[in-house]
Order: C-alpha cells, then sequence, then structure tokens
C-alpha cells in the first residue's frame, strides 16, 4: 500500500501540469498561514487565550478557522462571510426567479452567481467583524476604542476575508480542489498537533486509555468515510447503433453516494454555531427579555446537548440533498443520454430517465446524507466518553481533512489520466 501512495506520488511530481498545481497550492496555502499569524491591534491575548480555553464553542470556532480568531489576527472571520454568502444565495435560488433562471445558465450563470456571493461577502464580512468587536468588548477583552479606531479595525478584518477568499480561488483556478475547502483543511492541519497535544498534557493515566481507543475509534471512521465517499451506485447505460458498421455498446453511470462531499458540514456547522454566537454578543448588552431569550435558547443549543446535535445532524442531511439537487440535474442528464443515442435498459428516454435518476438518487442520497450527520455528531459522543473537548474538535476536523484529501487525489488522478491520453495523442 505504501509502495502505491509513493508511485502515485512519484507520477504527480513528474507530470509537469500536475507538479505546477502543487507548486502554486503550497505557495498560497504558505502564504496563507504567514499572514494568518499578523495580529490586529488592541487585543488583550492573555484575556483572549482564557476566553477561548473557557469556551468549547469559541475553540471549535477557532479550529475551523485554523487558529486565525484564538489570535485575533487580520484573518480573525475566516472564510465564514464568504459560506454564509453562499448559503444565501443558494437559498435564493430556489426563491428568486431571475436567480433560478442564471443558475440554469451553466458556467456562464454559475459565475455571476458566485460574483455576487463575493459581492455579498464584503459587508458581511464588515457585520461580523463588528459583532466580534462587540463580543470581545462585552468581555472586556478590549478596550472601548474611538470611531475611527474601530473603523480601521472593521476594514482590516474585512480585508482578511476578502483576501482569503482571493487566495481560495486561486487554488480553485490555479491549483488542487476546491480552494475553500483546502484553506478550512490547512487550518484543520494546523491545529490539529495543538489540540491532541494540549489534551494528553492534562490527561491522567485514564485519560491516556480513553484516548488510545479514540484514535482508534478515529482509525475506523477514517476507513468508513472513505468507503462511503467512493461508494457509487452504477447506472446501466445502453448506446444504439448509429451505423451498420458500428455495434451497440453499453456503460455505466456511476452515482456517488456522497454528492456533496464535506460542503454540507461546512455550512451546517456555520448555522448551528450562530445562536451561540448571539447570546455571547447580547450577554454584554446588560439584562432585558430579549437577552435572557437568547441565551436561553443558546443554552439549549449548547455543543453538549441533545438539541444542538438533533439540529445539526438535520441541517446537515438537508444541506446534503440541497447541493446534490445544485450539482446534478438529472433532467440535463437524461437530455445528454437522449442527444447521443443512450438511454437505461427498460426506462423510456426523455421525462422517464429523468424520473428515474431522480428516485435513486434521493435514494441512495438518504444513505449518504444520514452516514454523513451521524459522522458529524459522533465527536460529542466521544466527548462524552472521553471527557476531553480537544478531542471532539479533533473528530470534526478528521472528517473534513478526509473528504478533502479524497478530492485532491481525484484531481490527481483525473490530471494524470488527462497526461496519459494527451501523450498518445501527441
Amino acid at each position: 500500500m505504501l509502495s502505491k501512495i509513493a508511485q502515485f506520488f512519484v507520477k504527480s511530481i513528474k507530470s509537469p501540469d500536475v507538479r505546477k498545481k502543487i507548486v502554486i497550492t503550497a505557495l498560497i496555502l504558505l502564504v496563507f498561514r504567514l499572514i494568518a499569524h499578523i495580529p490586529a491591534s488592541g487585543i488583550d491575548r492573555e484575556n483572549l487565550q482564557a476566553l477561548f480555553l473557557g469556551s468549547p464553542l469559541l475553540s471549535l470556532l477557532d479550529v475551523f478557522s485554523g487558529g486565525t480568531l484564538a489570535n485575533f489576527s487580520i484573518m480573525a472571520l475566516g472564510l465564514n462571510p464568504y459560506i454564509n454568502a453562499s448559503i444565501i444565495f443558494q437559498l435564493l435560488t430556489y426563491v428568486i426567479p431571475s436567480l433560478e433562471e442564471l443558475s440554469k445558465e451553466g458556467e456562464y450563470g454559475q459565475e455571476k452567481i458566485n460574483q455576487y456571493t463575493r459581492l455579498l461577502t464584503v459587508p458581511l464580512s464588515a457585520l461580523q467583524a463588528f459583532g466580534m468587536y462587540s463580543l470581545l468588548k462585552s468581555q472586556s477583552i478590549i478596550a472601548a476604542v474611538d470611531p475611527f479606531t474601530l473603523l480601521a479595525l472593521v476594514l482590516t478584518m474585512t480585508a482578511g476575508t476578502v483576501l482569503a477568499v482571493w487566495l481560495g480561488e486561486l487554488i480553485s483556478e490555479y491549483g488542487l480542489g476546491n480552494g475553500v475547502s483546502v484553506l478550512i483543511f490547512a487550518g484543520i492541519i494546523s491545529r490539529l498537533p495543538i489540540a491532541l497535544g494540549q489534551s494528553v498534557s492534562v490527561a491522567t493515566q485514564e485519560d491516556i486509555l480513553k484516548i488510545i481507543v479514540f484514535l482508534v475509534l478515529s482509525v475506523i471512521i477514517v476507513a468508513l468515510v472513505v468507503f462511503m465517499n467512493e461508494a457509487t451506485r452504477q447506472i446501466p447505460i445502453n448506446y444504439a447503433r448509429q451505423r451498420k458498421t458500428v455495434s451497440p455498446f453499453s456503460t455505466y453511470l456511476p452515482l456517488r453516494l456522497n454528492q456533496a462531499g464535506v460542503i454540507p458540514i461546512i455550512f451546517a456547522i456555520s448555522l448551528v454555531l450562530l445562536p451561540s454566537l448571539v447570546s455571547q454578543f447580547l450577554s454584554g448588552l446588560g439584562d432585558s427579555q430579549i437577552v435572557a431569550i437568547a441565551q436561553n435558547i443558546a443554552s439549549y443549543l449548547n455543543p453538549q446537548t441533545f438539541a444542538y446535535n438533533l439540529l445539526y445532524f438535520l441541517l446537515v442531511v438537508g444541506f446534503t440533498y440541497f447541493y446534490t439537487a445544485v450539482v446534478f440535474n438529472p433532467q440535463k442528464i437524461s437530455e445528454n443520454l437522449q442527444k447521443n443515442g443512450g438511454f437505461i435498459p427498460g426506462i423510456r428516454p426523455g421525462t422517464q430517465t429523468a424520473n428515474y435518476l431522480a428516485s435513486v438518487l434521493n435514494k441512495i442520497t438518504l444513505v449518504g446524507a444520514v452516514f454523513l450527520g451521524f459522522i458529524a455528531i459522533l465527536p460529542s459522543f466521544f466527548q462524552s466518553f472521553v471527557g476531553i473537548a480537544n478531542l471532539a474538535i479533533g473528530g470534526t476536523g478528521i472528517l473534513i481533512v478526509v473528504s478533502v484529501v479524497l478530492e485532491i487525489t481525484r484531481t490527481l488522478e483525473a490530471q494524470l489520466v488527462m497526461r496519459k491520453y494527451e501523450g498518445f495523442t501527441q
């Protein structure tokens, strides 16, 4: 197995195009991590570290931001505003007819929606930056500043998010994989050793045994995630004979159990943590009925509660179906098959084929979505068993890390296969 991995790595390095993509991705990640350590001014970092150590919610957000939040760097907001903007526009495509038509216009329509998403990211970043300032001010971590200093802080954090989005899009265009996922992957990888190190340093002898059990279970989970990500349902496709000299042939249309990849997890975690963030923001505004209501909601949606895990599970399942509907269009697949003389045995071309593909996709997506939802909430059960919060955070990170690694691996394989065919044709 190790020899195959080594051979795959050597082949990737030898290919000029793949090597160029790897180098570009590595350089962008290096720039991203260097900028992530540039601190914003006016923060009491000792109190900030204490706040994050005492809040599992903020610690979880810090892992997804790659440590930029705990250090309060100029990229403290990370890619959260961009993710929120993406969620908003994907929901609006089902509400606003003009956006729905635009989403059906192929690559041009998708590029326009991406442009609108980037524009919406800017005001969302400014709003979240002000919210973060208010939260830290309510916890006496940042002193009151004059309006000009506050404006500079908001502009700096907004620029950091815009820069992160730009770096992610550079990876998507010139590097390997989806840029946003790769940047989140890099942040998690950079924080996992720290989280595990902190857990081991404070663990007792009994905790060490629990950590070993956790690591063994993590390996099993990684294997299950790989299996489910690679699992496909193969739909037989026959192609009619178009000329007398050409015999008919058959092939398969592979439908993956998890068409959405890691995106549902990223979307779901962005929404499920929102009530707790709002509650912490409002806690510094004094006693009022609104604050009391917000705190009650946040207490029910604490990461250790059943309500939080149930909501998290349902959001992951819902976003898996939603994103699958966005990336896979049975009607379009049916039309392409009909144009090329392809058909599913026993199914009439056209509407019946589209309905059949939609039915099969709904069934297999249910399996993938439920599995993804259970994997997403498993870290909370691990935390209850192990009793160390950092390990629960690491378990959530493992899910994203494995999915992104598989995505990059598939991209590398596709590039190598393309390079091989180009060699035959030249």
